[in-house]
């Protein structure tokens, strides 16, 4: 008997996985975020469902759900471009401090108005709708052709205001829990948080670059695991001394991410991979924590749509109109980011906290704030793209990105195979291959050109949009980065 449950629990749990993997595929042709589809899928499977599994410890969905964050945040965090997010990062930091603030008092004050609750308590559910969603906004933005500026704004922000809603979250249970606690307390551990995490993210993420550069395995499947590694230190080191270990997370990542990697390329996609796993497996556990029958009772619906028509018409307007005052945004850009603040596993996974703290209206928070967040996804999450282009914020077609495809072990010969997409403003386009510069043991072996493969020779001519592949010794991949990217005079180009 005792094999058989273990055999059927490995039979779901692959099975879940494939509908996972399947529900991703057809999302967006279903107009639906896929995080909705999967914490339907939990829904469907639990005790208020078909029956199939029966879950109701918080705990323990508590532990998944942040282990999931913690990926998912360093997914995100190495797939970000340093120079894109420094543009926005004034605006993207006053969004997830002051942005968060604002629309945790004004979702808070209501839910102390709409329940039957101390200011203390809705002020606490304030702060667990605070935040946007990393999973959910790096999920939705990935597909589509959002203008450079909005994506970074709302990728950044999402990545950098879980740490500000974890602390309101937990200081205001302190708060209710201890009589003996002070609200002027908690600037000191605000600002310790914060800057333990910022310090760490830093040390942590440069210690992690120069380990994964200077390390020489015996297996290329074994760095994708090591830079892993990395990111469950960063988050648990940090938060044992006090820091933000997600906030760490994801300044480590950028870190790592924006320099060059050893293998790069094959840890790129083993943490693209775990993200959509982890991202699965979560909001699967999450859809199976919530029971049906109570969610969608009349109270709970009442309230719920109440809270989210604030939440996303008043609250989260206010605070991105006042959170970027005098930063040079245009109001459809405004309106957009107020659109685009999607709420998804963080504001669940910390309505657990009132439940594991045994707070009286812990249950009653977690469902509201689980309806809340199938509001949001399934209205926001579904019109960003005709939003964005109705406001004319859709950006051009995303391009394959670049990355490095290590053909042969570095430890063995020193050699990697390098794709580098060219554009009309770089100084190569147009020229011939014999009249490339390169070094001698570096050679372009292939070029793909409007999805055709190129076989190139001495004549062929280097156009814009243009793959190519350079097959290059590792003592020059320098060298050649730099005449790929140099870029022609500007009087040429406007020419």
């Amino acid at each position: 008997m005792e094999s058989f449950g273990i055999d059927s629990f490995i039979l779901l749990t692959g099975l879940l996985l494939v509908t996972g993997v399947l529900v991703a595929k057809f999302s967006n042709k279903w107009g639906l975020p896929a995080l909705v589809l999967f914490i339907l899928i939990g829904m469907i499977i639990g005790s208020d469902g078909l029956g199939i599994v029966y879950f109701d410890d918080a705990q323990a969905a508590q532990l998944i759900g942040i282990l999931a964050l913690v990926i998912i945040l360093f997914e995100g965090g190495m797939q970000t471009k340093w120079q894109t997010v420094k543009a926005v990062s004034l605006p993207s930091l006053s969004l997830a401090t002051l942005g968060v603030l604002l629309t945790s008092g004004i979702v808070g004050y209501a839910a102390y108005l709409i329940f039957d609750v101390t200011l203390l308590e809705g002020l606490l559910f304030g702060a667990i709708v605070g935040s946007t969603d990393a999973a959910a906004v790096f999920s939705v933005l990935k597909e589509r052709n959002i203008k450079a500026k909005m994506g970074a704004t709302l990728e950044a922000e999402s990545g950098t205001n879980d740490p500000m809603a974890v602390f309101l979250t937990l200081s205001f249970i302190e708060l209710i829990t201890n009589e003996n606690s002070s609200i002027w307390g908690l600037f000191p551990s605000f600002i310790l948080q914060m800057g333990a995490g910022l310090a760490f993210g830093l040390i942590l993420g440069k210690i992690a670059s120069s380990a994964l550069n200077r390390i020489k395995l015996d297996s290329s499947g074994l760095y994708p695991i090591f830079s892993v590694s990395f990111a469950l230190l960063t988050y648990s080191i940090t938060a044992i001394v006090g820091g933000s270990g997600f906030l760490a997370v994801y300044v480590a990542a950028l870190i790592i991410g924006n320099n060059e990697l050893t293998y790069r390329y094959s840890i790129f996609q083993f943490n693209e991979g775990f993200a959509w796993m982890s991202q699965i497996m979560m909001f699967i556990i999450l859809g199976l924590l919530v029971f049906p029958g109570q969610l969608f009772s009349l109270d709970i619906v009442i309230s719920g749509l109440i809270l989210s028509v604030i939440l996303i018409f008043i609250a989260r307007p206010i605070a991105v109109f006042l959170s970027v005052i005098g930063m040079k945004y245009k109001m459809k850009e405004k309106i957009f980011i107020s659109w685009a603040g999607l709420r998804g596993a963080v504001p669940i996974v910390l309505a657990t906290f009132p439940v594991v703290a045994g707070l009286e209206n812990g249950q009653l928070f977690f469902n509201v704030v689980f309806f809340i967040v199938l509001t949001s996804t399934l209205l926001q999450g579904s019109t960003i793209s005709y939003v964005a282009k109705k406001l004319d914020l859709v950006g051009p077609k995303k391009d394959t990105p670049h990355h490095s495809l290590e053909l042969i072990s570095i430890g063995k010969a020193n050699a990697e195979m390098i794709q580098f997409h060219t554009n009309r403003d770089i100084e190569i386009v147009g020229k011939k291959l014999k009249d490339l510069n390169f070094p001698h043991q570096a050679t372009i072996s292939a070029i793909v050109r409007n999805d055709n493969l190129i076989s190139p020779y001495g004549e062929t001519q280097i156009k814009a949009g243009d793959f190519l592949y350079i097959l290059v010794n590792t003592k020059h991949k320098e060298e050649v980065k730099k005449l790929l990217e140099k870029r022609r005079p500007k009087t040429e180009v406007s020419k």
